[in-house]
């Protein structure tokens, strides 16, 4: 089996061009060789070599039911024997495809009226913009079609999805972000608050910000707004409290669409069914993917409000056909997954897991971790946690970058057991398990990172690093 797993890993660093990797690093073997996966159950996965992990992350925020269900298995096996595949074009549909419409539209917040599919969060972005504009030309505002999104907000990373991203990293080299697309400024009070500032304050103030911003675009040129209900990617961030009700104020004043991306946080994460209903949000588009097939199969979806549904019914005789889709537009495979994982996530109550559960995490992550002298703040919400290291705690400075204490930690974390996430903005370890987890599981997973950033600690002082 050895000499199996090596030719394993040689055909995977001759062959495959891998996401968010350094390309020579990895193909200089700097990096090691690939983590070859091979099963999973419940919220651990096992390598090639045998080694258990922990995965405190779900895989990217997206195997939401945990790992090995094998009801899921078999819903996608009696549709692919039944049928594997048929296209959505001209009124096409399937059983499953149209079950699952109908529960999404009945479940998702606000006023919903039409479900669009594609296959990963990044695609369903991408469809959300063009329906932005196409809802502005059809009502007659043609100019009305730029979309603001957030400083260290992730929206994807194709192209008009990576240019809503607020990351330079997306951007650099890759000649993004397009200029119909703004970012506004980023909702973390933690550094982003002026001295003694609320986070009612400050969220006033980013609406203010956000609101000016769009008086010198100009009303006229400002189609939507996007955004995630807790910023996930950069950072795993909560909004400060205020922040939604503020924000949405300015939304209707300037009559700009609002687009909920609740590809992390959708299907429970945290605490309720959807973070929009967590918050109070009232979107007009929303954006799912990750926990609506907790990844046992590439589906997303956008969801079109009444408001937005009703202009392109109307704008139909004009126009003609909704010129829009993709070949696995509606995958029937994917419906099935799909519909298999709602009911384990209705009828094991996971929204409720995640706040009852969550409520436990975010506790003892504060307990464990708060009062460490390298941790700046504990922070998050349901089944999302983030741990955020700085090098001094009481003028808030931040370590320099090439310490990687993130990163360290991560990696400390990783050698007992426990994949948690260096997030990329900062020095950020962060948590997202399966929804399924239990408190047991949590004091696990909790037990490792402590250990994990005692060993960063003690590599530091041990380098002349004051603590």
């Amino acid at each position: 089996m050895t000499s199996d797993i090596t030719e394993l890993a040689r055909m995977d660093r001759d062959a495959v061009l891998h996401p968010f990797t350094n390309l020579k690093d990895f193909a200089t073997g700097k990096l090691g060789d690939s983590t070859i996966v091979e099963t999973g159950r419940g919220i651990r996965i096992q390598d090639a070599h045998g080694n258990q992990l922990i995965d405190g992350f779900a895989g990217l925020y997206c195997v939401n039911v945990g790992y090995g269900r094998t009801e899921v298995a078999e819903a996608i096996s009696r549709q692919a024997y039944r049928l594997a595949y048929y296209h959505t074009y001209a009124a096409h549909t399937t059983d499953e495809l149209a079950i699952l419409s109908d529960r999404l539209v009945k479940m998702a917040p606000g006023r919903m009226s039409k479900v669009f599919y594609g296959m990963s969060g990044s695609d369903a972005n991408e469809t959300q913009a063009k329906l932005v504009w196409y809802y502005n030309n059809l009502r007659g505002k043609p100019t009305k079609k730029k979309i603001i999104s957030r400083e260290r907000g992730y929206h994807g990373c194709s192209v008009v999805s990576g240019s809503m991203t607020g990351m330079s990293f997306y951007h650099d080299h890759m000649d993004l972000p397009l200029p119909q697309i703004d970012h506004t400024g980023v909702p973390h009070h933690y550094w982003g608050a002026n001295p003694g500032e609320t986070e009612r304050e400050f969220s006033a103030r980013r609406a203010a910000e956000l609101d000016e911003m769009i008086e010198t675009l100009g009303p006229d040129n400002v189609g939507a707004f996007i955004a995630e209900p807790v910023l996930g990617t950069g950072g795993i961030t909560p909004p400060p409290e205020g922040y939604w009700e503020a924000i949405q104020a300015v939304l209707k004043k300037h009559d700009v669409l609002l687009i909920a991306d609740e590809v992390i946080t959708g299907f429970g994460r945290t605490g309720s069914m959807f973070g929009s209903q967590h918050y109070g949000i009232e979107p007009d588009l929303i954006t799912v993917a990750k926990g609506l097939t907790s990844a046992y199969f590439p589906l997303s979806a956008s969801i079109v409000g009444e408001k937005v549904y009703k202009v392109m019914e109307e704008g139909a005789d004009r126009v003609g056909a909704f010129s829009h889709g993709y070949t696995y537009s509606g995958h029937p495979i994917g419906a099935a997954a799909a519909n298999a994982v709602l009911d384990i996530v209705e009828k094991e109550n996971l929204p409720g897991n995640a706040r009852e559960v969550g409520a436990y995490f975010q506790a003892q992550l504060k307990e464990k971790f708060a009062q460490l002298p390298i941790v700046g703040e504990v922070r998050g919400v349901g089944l999302m946690g983030a741990i955020e290291f700085v090098a001094d705690r009481e003028n808030k400075t931040r370590f320099d970058p090439w310490l990687k204490v993130g990163a360290r930690v991560s990696k400390a974390a990783r050698d007992r057991g426990l994949i948690a996430r260096a997030m990329p903005h900062g020095d950020i370890l962060g948590f997202a398990p399966p929804l399924v987890i239990t408190k047991a599981e949590i004091d696990e997973i909790v037990a490792i990172a402590e250990k994990a950033v005692r060993c960063v600690i003690d590599d530091l002082v041990l380098n002349g690093q004051k603590i």
